[in-house]
């Protein structure tokens, strides 16, 4: 049956590959002006790798859901609870699907497993040139609270807003 429905569910085990796919359009589509391809495949290649996604999913600090339409994977999101704070870690929409409400559905599903855990405050990185991005959490309420580069390892580096929303 096909769903035009945009609630997130909890992410599967057998999804692990399919979000990694989704991960390479939606970094292709998004980021080609703002990181090298290199960039891109090496992130990829270590933040979507499936053995690490369903570890996670086993480590009850982190929590992952999917949002499906027409039996299409085109939404994600990852979080997980850093002390009295929880880190929106991923949060992602296919290109084509994106100003339909999956990413402020994924946030209130994000937001409310985070007042669940007691985390006071829910915090994300968005790189600086994604204005589109950084636009959206506003309009969701976080705040910038500081700008920073973070090396990310393999010799690059994301020149990022932290964010916050205080829950």
């Amino acid at each position: 049956m096909n769903e035009t429905r945009t609630d997130p569910s909890r992410l599967a085990a057998a999804d692990a590959d399919a979000v990694g796919a989704l991960a390479r359009v939606v970094w292709q589509a998004t980021y080609p002006a703002l990181i090298p391809q290199a960039q891109i495949d090496a992130m990829l290649a270590d933040r979507y790798a499936p053995e690490r996604m369903r570890e996670q999913l086993d480590d009850p600090r982190h929590a992952w859901w999917v949002v499906r339409r027409n039996d299409a994977l085109v939404g994600f999101a990852h979080a997980v609870l850093e002390g009295a704070a929880c880190k929106l870690d991923k949060l992602y929409v296919h290109p084509d699907s994106q100003r339909q409400g999956i990413g402020a559905a994924l946030l209130h599903a994000v937001a409310g497993w985070a007042r669940q855990q007691q985390a006071r405050r829910l915090h994300l990185q968005v790189n600086r040139g994604n204005a589109q991005a950084v636009a959206a959490y506003r309009k969701y309420g976080f705040r910038i609270v500081e700008s920073r580069v973070f090396d990310i390892g393999g010799g690059f580096v994301m020149d990022d807003h932290v964010m916050e929303l205080t829950l």
